[in-house]
């Protein structure tokens, strides 16, 4: 779960990023936020993953009160969280499935759990023919569906998607989002940040529009395939 409870963020010059913002997901949800550039979705995630505090509020991410959690603590409440970036991110020098099992190895998870967790999460992400495929001979679709699996890898409460679909073909997009909302429906709660609206009125759900640190917007929108 995560709830921000009259959350604001003003940064050292004088930036008001966030204003006195209350926000609740549920464990299982999946949400889309969206908003124009500098209107407060980068420090939202920020906040969350605690790579920043806020200034005034509460914080609260799977469990963990990220007001007053001690920084010892932050790599622990870390693990509960994957992330995907726009740009990929994986090392160039590792085939697949190195590149997933790395998450593992960091964390010293048992080599027989590696085993079977590696393949099983490159199976859901339908790559099981790319497993000894390096970096450079994936498609940009590919590498993302990499990258979610490598999110998806040391089984987290919750996924943060940023712009996943920012550097893929749009006709793949859909697919991303598909396999994204394919994890959801396991369980895992995924929070999808996005500025492209196509997806978001394709797929509907909740939407959660921020624009000048504010939420100006919080519902749930059908999809095309609703009625």
């Amino acid at each position: 779960m995560v709830e921000l409870k009259n959350v604001s963020v003003t940064y050292s010059t004088g930036v008001d990023a966030l204003n006195n913002v209350s926000l609740k997901i549920n464990d299982g949800e999946f949400a889309f936020v969206v908003g124009s550039s500098g209107a407060g979705k980068s420090t939202l995630i920020k906040l969350i993953l605690k790579e920043i505090d806020a200034t005034s509020g509460i914080v609260m991410v799977n469990d963990y009160n990220l007001s007053t959690l001690k920084r010892k603590k932050i790599p622990e409440f870390r693990r509960t969280i994957g992330f995907v970036f726009q740009d990929f991110r994986l090392i160039p020098s590792m085939t697949v499935y190195e590149n997933i099992a790395f998450v593992l190895r960091v964390i010293d998870a048992p080599k027989k759990y590696i085993r079977k967790r590696v393949p099983y999460v490159i199976s859901l992400v339908g790559l099981q023919e790319k497993s000894n495929s390096y970096p450079n001979q994936l498609s940009g679709g590919e590498q993302q569906r990499v990258a979610i699996a490598r999110a998806l890898v040391n089984d987290p409460q919750l996924i943060i998607a940023d712009e996943p679909t920012g550097n893929i073909d749009p006709e793949l997009s859909y697919e991303i989002v598909d396999l994204l909302k394919g994890i959801n429906d396991c369980g895992t709660t995924i929070l999808m940040v996005t500025h492209e609206h196509d997806l978001v009125r394709h797929f509907g759900g909740r939407i959660i529009n921020i624009d000048s640190g504010e939420i100006v917007f919080d519902e749930v929108i059908g999809g095309v395939n609703e009625d």
